[in-house]
C-alpha cells in the first residue's frame, strides 16, 4: 500500500475549519483507492505571525521539503499589514519551492447556475496557467522620500527567458491532454519590452507543437471574453499579476470564488508542491461553520492528482458535483448548508 506525507497547513480564519474537512474527504479517498496519506498539521500563517514575529518557524522550509505535498487553507488576518502574508508566507513557499506554475481550473459545477445565465458546464471549462514566480510580483522596488512632495514608488517586473520557456512548455503540454487550444493572455502592445519578450519567447516554445492551435489576447479582450465568450479558451498561460486578476473573474463566472482550487506546483517534483483555494481567509466567519469548503475539496483533489492518485482525484471532484447536484450549497451561494453538512454530503457520495 503506498504512503504519501501530506503537510498541512489551515493558515488564518476559515482555513482552520476548511482544511480539517478537506483532509477527512483526502482519508476516505484513501481508503476506497488502497493507499494512505501520513499527515502533519503545521499552525503557520498571520496568527502564527501574532505570536513569534514571522509566518513559519526557523527551519520550516526544511521541514516542509520532506513531504509529498502541502493542502493549504488560507493566510492573512486584519490586524496583520497586507503585505506581510504574500512577501513572509505565500511567495516564500512558491519561490523557494520553484513552484514555478499555478494551476488554476475554471470549470462550472454541476447544478450550479453561472452568473452567466445562457452558460452552462460545456462553456465554462477552462484552466489558467499562471507563471508564479517572476513577472509583477518579484517584489523588486522601493519608495524614496515618501512624506516629500518629490516622493516616488518603484516596482520592476522581471521576465526571463528561461522562466518564460519553462511555463510555456507546461501549458502547451496541458493544452495536448484537453482540447488542443492555447491562448497567451498578455499586454504588450503596452509594456512593449517585458511583455513583447514574453510573447518572443512564448513564440518560439510553441513551434514545438504545431498539433496545438495558439492564439495571442490581450487582457482587456479577455476579461471581457470571459463574460461574453468563455467556451471559445480552453488553457491560458499568463503572468503572475495578470493571472492573479483573471483567476478571480473565473471563480466569478463559476458562481463563487468559493468554488475555485488550485495548484503551486513545481513539475520537476524536486520539491513539494502546495494546493490551495483561490479565496482569502475570511476571518469575520470563522468559527460559524459556513464557510464553503468546494474549493478546497477540488485543492485536494488536484493534489491527489499530483502525486499519482488520479482516480482518488476523480473520486472527489465527482463527489462534489453530485454534492452540488442535490443542492447541498453553502449560505453565501444560496443555500443553507453548513461546512459541516457539505463535508458529510461529499464524503457520504464518495462511499
Amino acid at each position: 500500500m503506498k504512503a504519501y506525507k501530506i503537510a498541512a497547513i489551515n493558515g488564518d480564519g476559515i482555513g482552520n475549519e476548511i482544511v480539517p474537512a478537506a483532509m477527512e474527504v483526502m482519508e476516505v479517498a484513501a481508503k476506497k483507492f488502497a493507499f494512505t496519506l501520513e499527515t502533519t498539521s503545521f499552525d503557520y500563517g498571520a496568527k502564527y505571525y501574532l505570536k513569534h514575529g514571522d509566518f513559519i518557524a526557523p527551519g520550516a522550509l526544511d521541514e516542509l521539503k520532506k513531504f509529498d505535498a502541502i493542502l493549504f487553507g488560507a493566510v492573512g488576518l486584519p490586524e496583520v499589514d497586507d503585505r506581510l502574508p504574500f512577501r513572509l508566507f505565500t511567495n516564500l513557499v512558491r519561490t523557494s519551492f520553484n513552484q514555478y506554475v499555478n494551476y488554476r481550473p475554471c470549470k462550472l459545477l454541476e447544478g450550479i447556475n453561472s452568473p452567466l445565465r445562457s452558460k452552462t458546464q460545456k462553456d465554462i471549462d477552462l484552466v489558467i496557467i499562471r507563471e508564479n514566480n517572476e513577472g509583477e510580483f518579484v517584489q523588486n522596488g522601493r519608495v524614496l522620500y515618501p512624506d516629500e512632495p518629490y516622493g516616488l514608488a518603484t516596482d520592476t517586473n522581471v521576465f526571463t527567458r528561461a522562466g518564460i520557456t519553462r511555463i510555456a512548455h507546461y501549458a502547451f503540454q496541458l493544452a495536448r491532454k484537453r482540447r488542443k487550444h492555447m491562448t497567451n493572455v498578455t499586454k504588450s502592445n503596452t509594456m512593449i519590452h517585458t511583455l513583447y519578450y514574453w510573447d518572443k519567447v512564448i513564440d518560439e516554445v510553441r513551434e514545438q507543437y504545431p498539433d496545438v492551435e495558439y492564439r495571442k489576447m490581450y487582457i482587456d479582450a479577455a476579461t471581457a471574453n470571459f463574460v461574453l465568450k468563455p467556451e471559445i479558451f480552453d488553457v491560458l498561460l499568463t503572468t503572475n499579476m495578470l493571472g492573479d486578476i483573471l483567476s478571480d473573474l473565473g471563480g466569478a463566472i463559476m458562481g463563487s470564488l468559493g468554488y475555485g482550487g488550485s495548484g503551486n506546483i513545481n513539475p520537476e517534483r524536486e520539491f513539494p508542491s502546495m494546493f490551495e483555494p483561490i479565496h482569502g481567509s475570511a476571518p469575520d466567519i470563522q468559527g460559524k461553520n459556513i464557510a464553503n469548503p468546494y474549493g478546497q475539496f477540488l485543492s485536494a483533489a488536484y493534489l491527489l492528482e499530483h502525486i499519482g492518485e488520479a482516480e482518488a482525484a476523480k473520486a472527489i471532484v465527482a463527489a462534489v458535483n453530485e454534492s452540488t447536484t442535490a443542492g447541498i450549497l453553502s449560505v453565501d451561494c444560496g443555500g443553507s448548508s453548513s461546512t459541516t453538512d457539505i463535508t458529510k454530503s461529499v464524503i457520504e457520495r464518495m462511499k
